[in-house]
């Protein structure tokens, strides 16, 4: 897959396209209709696939301070997309100049001379242009004057649930994450690189991974969960804890895992854990002696869930 940063790096020889644009955070099952019907209509037809993304997300750019949690952080996105079969990517660095582009200026700039789109495949909520004004009819009246047509990819549902970021956002910060590897297709992933803690966990048997987090990053409502711990091509369950460590008053919300049956030192190292279940919410205990066997259930839990 090809991936250009801005679509002024776009090669001038470059031919016709199928293109779709969005944000795609989570690549999700709605993402992936979408995604998967512009690679297929490029195949068809002899032309080269193009996925259109933003970064940073536009929200902050337009709203500050209203950056919204983040699914795939850019380079897990990229790695999605391409597994769906895209020829191309193309992130846009979304300015505030970029954000102020009209419809009519967003169009003939991107779409078409700088991507030649002969199609562009979108959900009827697509918006775009400045304070979002275009619309797919406003698309497909601009495609009629500039030469390419406008198809409509029909949302992906389930029990009559329209898959969005935004919902799954909602299911992670709820520590649904269940629900949110459903409608992502795989499970919810949390990346990071492992600090130092305050090695509380290692004093109590339980030696732990305290993974240091994107400030935007999704992280799962405080509980503890089972996982699975990627270390490379290297899969380890893991027994997650989210939160501030309440039985030893603590203040600070972290992510710590504890990788099963591991025996090595993980500090300095970038990991990422896939969320697969929630096991029970935090508590707070009174002694040292029932925190211990709580924790030896969790893993025992952890095992059961993710044999």
């Amino acid at each position: 897959m090809q991936r250009w940063r801005g679509y002024e790096a776009v090669p001038g020889g470059f031919g016709r396209s199928v293109v779709t644009i969005g944000v795609f955070d989570g690549v999700h099952r709605g993402h992936q209709g979408i995604i998967g019907h512009t690679v297929k209509r490029a195949r068809d037809a002899g032309l080269q696939s193009v996925v259109v993304t933003f970064d940073p997300h536009p929200a902050e750019v337009v709203r500050p301070g209203s950056h919204p949690a983040v699914l795939t952080e850019p380079l897990r996105k990229a790695e999605l997309i391409e597994q769906l079969g895209v020829d191309a990517l193309c992130v846009v660095p979304f300015t505030p100049e970029f954000s102020r582009l009209s419809p009519d200026e967003f169009v003939h700039d991107v779409l078409v001379e700088a991507l030649h789109a002969a199609v562009v495949v979108e959900g009827d909520n697509f918006r775009f242009g400045h304070k979002a004004t275009g619309d797919l009819a406003m698309l497909a009246k601009l495609g009629h004057m500039f030469g390419f047509t406008v198809e409509e990819a029909p949302l992906v549902a389930a029990d009559g649930l329209v898959f969005s970021s935004t919902y799954i956002r909602s299911c992670v910060d709820a520590g649904d994450v269940a629900a949110a590897g459903a409608a992502l297709g795989r499970a919810h992933r949390l990346e990071g690189v492992v600090v130092r803690g305050d090695q509380r966990g290692r004093e109590l048997g339980f030696p732990t991974a305290n993974l240091l987090c994107h400030d935007y990053a999704a992280i799962p409502a405080d509980g503890v969960y089972a996982a699975w711990l990627n270390r490379g091509e290297q899969k380890l369950r893991a027994s997650v804890s989210v939160g501030t460590n309440p039985t030893f008053s603590g203040r600070e919300r972290r992510v710590e895992a504890y990788a099963l049956d591991f025996d090595g030192d993980l500090y300095g190292e970038r990991l990422s854990l896939d969320f697969v279940a929630h096991l029970r919410e935090q508590r707070v205990y009174t002694s040292i002696e029932p925190l211990v066997a709580q924790i030896a259930e969790d893993v025992e839990q952890t095992r059961v869930v993710l044999q």
